[in-house]
């Protein structure tokens, strides 16, 4: 009896170890990344692929999704993360390659860092912990810090995630109001069309909307502006939606009260502006990295691709 054939996959980046190992076991891989010129590699392996394999920070352009656009069938991008920004949606459209993202099993996680931030910010945990840390509590006691419950809260984006932050925060008896690109039929929070308005109003101004060049520096000098020396921007988005220069700047005139981030523009590197300062609070990159949340990621991209190979749909497409 005939071996069942195993499907060919692109793997576009390093992968997490169980799904390296747990991918490699079920596809053939060939590792895109190592190749010493790619382009010249995709260009002699045109349609013999019939998907690709990654993570969100890996990215995926055009040549690759017209590479995997050429197969008898066109295939599959199956990306481990719930971020598309660096997808190319509209080559995958127009070649008949179908994405599929991670969305849904990291969202809790993701929202319990968003309050986790808030609370480390306002609260000064960080620092307060170094006090202790470092002796200086038998030298003295700490700073007061600033109360959360009630304080109100303006999210930048309401999709999962951005939901699921907010009914974290009512369990704060904290107000939300949300800004988005349109009004949300069905939600019961009040939406602000004007991001600077949502900003003047809020003490928190949560980043959880999409990356991608539609919200790049979305979140300007105005709006830091706009927040005031009393709000905090607290941002498990994409780096990409604040601008960084302007935030740096905004922090070093106490125009704001501070920020709370996980994300980065050009990861890992973080300005150094927003290092070595009590009021900011840095994470690299981590509201999705639990040993829960990662294990359900790996399935369901694998499950994704199961299910484009039996049926030709992916489970959970971007949009």
């Amino acid at each position: 009896m005939n071996a069942p054939v195993r499907h060919r996959l692109l793997q576009l980046g390093p992968l997490p170890p169980d799904l390296q190992r747990r991918a490699a076991e079920q596809y053939v891989l060939e590792p895109l990344w190592t190749q010493p010129a790619p382009a010249d590699f995709l260009a002699a392996q045109h349609g013999a692929f019939d998907g690709a394999i990654m993570m969100s920070r890996h990215g995926c352009q055009a040549p690759v999704i017209a590479c995997l656009g050429a197969a008898p069938r066109p295939g599959v991008v199956a990306c481990f993360g719930v971020g598309y920004d660096g997808i190319d949606l509209a080559a995958a459209r127009r070649h008949g390659v179908q994405v599929s993202t991670t969305p849904d099993v990291l969202t809790d996680c993701v929202a319990d860092t968003a309050l986790g931030l808030m609370l480390a910010c306002a609260r000064q945990l960080v620092a307060a912990d170094r006090h202790v840390q470092s002796g200086a509590w038998l030298q003295g006691p700490f700073p007061l810090a600033t109360r959360v419950s009630g304080k109100r809260v303006g999210i930048v984006g309401l999709g999962r995630i951005g939901q699921a932050i907010a009914r974290r925060a009512q369990g704060f008896d904290m107000p939300v109001r949300y800004h988005a690109r349109s009004a949300r039929p069905g939600v019961a929070y009040p939406f602000v069309a004007r991001l600077g308005e949502l900003a003047d109003w809020a003490d928190f101004l949560v980043l959880a909307c999409p990356g991608g060049p539609q919200t790049r520096h979305l979140v300007s000098a105005a709006v830091l502006e706009a927040l005031g020396p009393d709000g905090y921007l607290i941002n498990i988005a994409r780096g990409s939606v604040v601008d960084e220069d302007a935030l740096v700047a905004a922090i070093r005139a106490g125009r704001i009260a501070g920020a709370g981030l996980d994300v980065y523009a050009d990861e890992p590197r973080v300005p150094a502006g927003l290092l070595g300062n009590d009021r900011v609070v840095t994470l690299p990159h981590v509201a999705a990295s639990t040993r829960e949340t990662r294990r359900a990621m790996e399935q369901l991209v694998l499950d994704n691709l199961a299910a484009f190979f039996a049926t030709g749909k992916v489970l959970t497409p971007p949009c």
